[in-house]
């Protein structure tokens, strides 16, 4: 069975071979990261595939906090670079959730949230702990916090 990080290796390498500068440094970056948290802990291990998409979230993340940042410096090259590397990273995601399942997703853990007797501030949390697990990887934390506080406002 292939892993991810087996996966992003060898797309690096067909990227080298095929001199894609854009596709091999992302990819170079991304597996960087992925073994600086593999030595991160107490011994060096083995990412599971799970938490090697974490990391390539992470990093899509900060490509696109990047992008919005130059942009807004008016360095547009620069930002459409990161956007760029962003979108070659997205490759490697799940496919992420339309707003309309998202707000489906999220209206339902309200309801059951609130079935549970959670309500006020504190339904927040309780809705999170619901949405998180099934849109996990599918779309981004905040995103899901914007969506389920503008549910709880009603």
């Amino acid at each position: 069975m292939t892993t991810l990080k087996s996966k992003l290796q060898d797309d690096l390498n067909a990227a080298i071979k095929g001199r894609d500068e854009l596709r091999s440094s992302t990819l170079r970056l991304t597996l960087a990261a992925i073994t600086k948290e593999e030595v991160a802990g107490q011994e060096k291990r083995e990412l599971s595939d799970d938490e090697v998409l974490k990391v390539i979230t992470k990093e899509a993340k900060k490509r696109r906090e990047a992008a919005d940042a130059f942009a807004q410096g008016g360095r547009a090259e620069s930002a459409e670079r990161e956007k760029a590397e962003g979108e070659v990273l997205a490759a490697y995601l799940p496919k992420q959730l339309s707003d309309d399942e998202l707000n489906d997703i999220a209206g339902q853990a309200v309801a059951e949230a609130k079935a549970a007797g959670a309500e006020g501030p504190r339904a927040m949390g309780a809705v999170m702990k619901i949405v998180n697990p099934k849109v996990a990887g599918q779309a981004e934390g905040g995103r899901v916090a914007a969506v389920v506080k503008k549910l709880l406002a009603g």
